[in-house]
């Protein structure tokens, strides 16, 4: 069997932050790697309340075209083939099936939401085993020796400490950024006159003027 850990999320989109402090971690407990689960567009807008979601096979093409140099990363589809989404220990069970052993993976900030939101949480710490990297300023083992239901948990828990160069990088921002981009892009629109829009913008309606001040300005 190989032995991996399993990331589960939106990836909406993959960071450097996924892939950079996945390694750390897997290479941290001695795993072979990180396998990527991504969740389905239904169920970051249903169950997350994002406003914005790339869809399944768009974040799936991103994470797959980012393991294909990355010898340690692997991705599954496999939640986005099934009818609804399915709950991380059916997952983490079907990779056992698969011949993967799998240790849950994720950041600290999902610690507090073990015991109300997932579900058989203890049966994913005793048969899987949990690898928690820490986020921000968390302080992981302060927060499982302060919570009971944690702290019963905590011999099948790992603590990763994660560099903190990392931390504080997420899709959100990136969001936030792309939807910066295509305001400013709409905004130029309106402002230059449609015959010159492609030579300030380029091909495809990209804005490559960005990397020519970024150039300019080296």
């Amino acid at each position: 069997m190989r032995r991996l850990l399993a990331f589960f999320g939106a990836f909406n989109p993959p960071t450097v932050a996924h892939l950079e402090l996945a390694r750390f971690a897997a290479e941290k407990t001695g795993r072979d790697g990180v396998i990527f689960v991504p969740s389905q567009t239904s169920y970051i807008y249903g169950e997350q309340g994002k406003d914005f979601a790339f869809s399944d096979a768009e974040r799936l093409a991103m994470l797959r075209a980012a393991a294909r140099t990355r010898p340690w990363m692997s991705v599954t589809g496999w939640e986005l083939e099934q009818e609804t989404q399915p709950r991380t220990y059916r997952t983490l069970c079907h990779l056992r099936e698969e011949g993967i052993e799998a240790s849950l993976l994720f950041g600290s900030d999902k610690l507090g939401e073990l015991e109300s939101i997932w579900f058989r949480p203890e049966a994913i710490a005793e048969e899987f085993g949990i690898v928690c990297m820490t986020r921000g300023s968390d302080d992981c083992k302060k927060m499982i020796e302060e919570d009971p239901f944690l702290r019963k948990l905590s011999p099948y828990i790992t603590v990763v400490r994660t560099p903190r160069s990392y931390r504080n990088v997420s899709s959100t921002g990136i969001r936030q950024k792309l939807k910066k981009i295509i305001k400013t892009e709409k905004e130029l629109e309106r402002m230059v006159p449609e015959e010159i829009l492609p030579q300030l913008c380029g091909p495809g309606g990209s804005l490559p003027t960005i990397q020519t001040l970024r150039r300019d300005n080296q």
